[in-house]
């Protein structure tokens, strides 16, 4: 839905996973061989790829001041069954965190989220306001308080929404 450039480091695997799914149309890419695979999901792995998305999305719109868009297991219990390990790089010293078992998308999405918490830009991916989309996105804005993933389609429609609530 976003004509925004996407998000910065292992944020980009986050925002691809919550924008498998177009809520206004229904389409879920997760349904598809090509979506599965561009997450490195088989089949068995789609009920809790789905899960983490919804739980990265209520996350999304808590950053933008939202409520989440409907229950979900919290993305943090989620988070837990992902450990993370401080890796050391034997020839500058530099560490980072890293997945144990970096195969699993909750793996590789937990140290994502734990890159992004270092770098300070977790909470700059937000989820759209708008009720029919809710698509993540980057707010790269100067004071960080974007509200929409387009101003061009989901700002443009709420802005018309409020001009006509005007005129009744």
């Amino acid at each position: 839905m976003s004509e925004r450039s996407p998000a910065p480091g292992g944020l980009a695997l986050v925002e691809s996973l919550v924008n498998t799914l177009d809520i206004e149309s229904g389409a879920d890419t997760l349904d598809t061989a090509d979506g599965r695979a561009r997450l490195g999901l088989t089949d068995d792995e789609i009920p809790a790829a789905r899960e983490l998305r919804e739980s990265l999305r209520a996350a999304l719109l808590a950053h933008a001041g939202h409520a989440p868009h409907r229950a979900v297991t919290p993305l943090g219990e989620l988070l837990t069954a992902a450990p993370l390990l401080v890796a050391v790089d034997p020839g500058d010293g530099s560490a980072r965190l890293a997945p144990a078992d970096p195969g699993p998308l909750l793996s590789r999405v937990s140290a994502a989220v734990a890159e992004a918490l270092v770098a300070g830009t977790w909470n700059r991916l937000k989820a759209c306001e708008a009720v029919t989309c809710h698509w993540a996105y980057y707010d790269r804005s100067p004071a960080g308080r974007g509200r929409w993933c387009s101003m061009q389609v989901c700002g443009a429609r709420a802005k018309m929404r409020r001009y006509r609530a005007k005129d009744e």
